[in-house]
């Protein structure tokens, strides 16, 4: 298995005329992976688990990615959900005086 090279992230950076060179790399960044689609690719792990498309030997590493994407998921999903929370709540507040 080939090892996945670690991109580094894009910095600000100013060209010596005081020019912005950001837009000339902007132009080369991917886009990026939403939460729908990490819950997608979640969904097709457990599917391809099930259909048999994992040797034996790869099901741990299968399997600890997963646990880690669904652990962050739930995680995210979990402070959506406090954060509108406290914005319906802040609303609420705000209407009753």
């Amino acid at each position: 298995m080939a090892k996945a090279q670690k991109e580094e992230p894009i910095t600000n950076v100013e060209t010596s005329d005081g020019g912005d060179a950001v837009d000339q790399e902007q132009q080369n960044v991917p886009d990026s992976i939403g939460l729908n689609e990490l819950a997608v690719l979640a969904q097709i792990v457990d599917l391809a688990t099930q259909r048999g498309a994992f040797r034996a030997n790869e099901l741990t590493q299968v399997g600890a990615v997963y646990d880690k994407l669904n652990t962050f998921l739930t995680f995210i999903k979990q402070q959506q959900e406090e954060r509108e929370s406290a914005q319906e709540e802040s609303s609420a507040e705000t209407g009753e005086k």
